[in-house]
């Protein structure tokens, strides 16, 4: 029983009851999404009706993209993850950022708007990498220098002008400070990009019953809902003085109108009678933005509720159900592992005797 005891085997029994206990809730919770997905049979969207509904399709983006921090990827999802070269793969103790924006879903029949505030998203990884022993960063590596979002639809006037702008260049990076104190880093990412096939399972609502549409494409929660006391406060303290404007285009005059921001507004807009006056949108363009920017309350759409939570997967159906089964199985092991790892410890703490 010598073996068995000693300060190096309590250590290894303790992480192991550790990675065992957290195999076992990643299966649980995959089985618990494969029931869901494999008990809900798929709707086309040409036909869903309101209420919970599986959808399978392609992934399109709406107005905007995200793009991914570690690999400045367009996305509608990504989770990335930095920590010390040799951390688990989790990197749970290092620097994770999660984001998500509102996107469409199309099938063979149609295409549908989903809202994922809220959603569990199972995406795959797309990177993965460390630091080498030279301080050499991994190959595919592109830490995002600007602003997470880019819009969808592209301005080719607006792109090439962009490319010809002479920047200014900088080592600034959004993860500088992390690291060991080599200065190596590991690296994870997991992203769901326009083109993918994905499997959602949520409930179908009318635009119009979502509480909060203005905030409903933020995913890692750091938008004020108007839920929240201290905003629901202001609103109504703004309603008692007046100073609430009835509309948008009270409320931010030009900035209001599509298209004004890229120097093609479809209205007419307010400015000095001294300035350049802006080229009007064509009619294409100007029914692009209203196709883009506007939904009719009417209009069903996907999204999180307290009774049906919204499950975005990577893959179809079966894929997606395949996946949970094998997660399952080893979160079973991870079970085994812990329960092992456990009589170990008890072992090793009582200097080698079970009793």
């Amino acid at each position: 029983m010598d073996t068995l005891t000693g300060p190096g085997v309590t250590a290894l029994a303790g992480l192991g009851i550790v990675a065992g206990l957290a195999l076992l809730v990643r299966g649980l919770d995959a089985y618990r999404s494969q029931v869901r997905v494999s008990d809900t049979s798929t709707s086309t969207i040409s036909s869903i009706a309101a209420g919970e509904v599986r959808v399978s399709g392609l992934v399109e983006p709406a107005e905007l993209t995200l793009i991914s921090l570690l690999q400045s990827f367009p996305c509608v999802y990504y989770r990335a993850a930095v920590g010390d070269s040799g951390e688990p793969a989790t990197l749970d103790q290092g620097y994770t950022e999660e984001r998500s924006i509102g996107f469409r879903v199309r099938d063979s029949t149609g295409s549908l708007r989903v809202f994922p505030r809220g959603a569990r998203v199972d995406a795959p990884v797309r990177f993965q990498g460390e630091t080498g022993t030279l301080g050499d960063e991994p190959t595919g590596l592109d830490i995002r220098r600007g602003g997470p979002t880019r819009v969808a639809e592209i301005d080719r006037a607006v792109a090439a002008a962009d490319l010809l702008r002479v920047r200014t260049p900088s080592d600034w990076s959004p993860l500088d400070g992390i690291g060991g104190r080599d200065g190596r880093r590991s690296y994870r990412e997991t992203r769901l990009e326009p083109g993918d096939a994905v499997t959602i399972v949520g409930r179908a609502v009318p635009f119009s019953d979502l509480s909060d549409p203005a905030g409903a494409d933020i995913g890692d929660g750091t938008a004020a809902s108007l839920d929240d006391p201290e905003v629901a406060a202001d609103i109504a303290e703004a309603r008692a003085a007046g100073t609430l404007a009835d509309d948008a285009a009270s409320a931010w005059g030009n900035a209001a109108i599509p298209g004004f921001g890229i120097g093609r507004p479809v209205d007419e807009p307010e400015i000095d009678p001294a300035a350049n006056r802006l080229p009007l949108a064509s009619p294409d363009e100007a029914a692009r933005s209203t196709r883009t920017f506007q939904i009719a309350p009417e209009t069903l759409v996907l999204a999180a509720s307290d009774e049906v939570p919204l499950l975005i997967a990577f893959g179809e159906p079966a894929a997606v159900a395949e996946r949970g089964r094998m997660r399952l199985l080893i979160g079973l092991l991870g079970a085994v592992l812990a329960i092992a790892s456990a009589m170990v410890f008890a072992i090793s703490v009582n200097g080698g005797s079970l009793a």
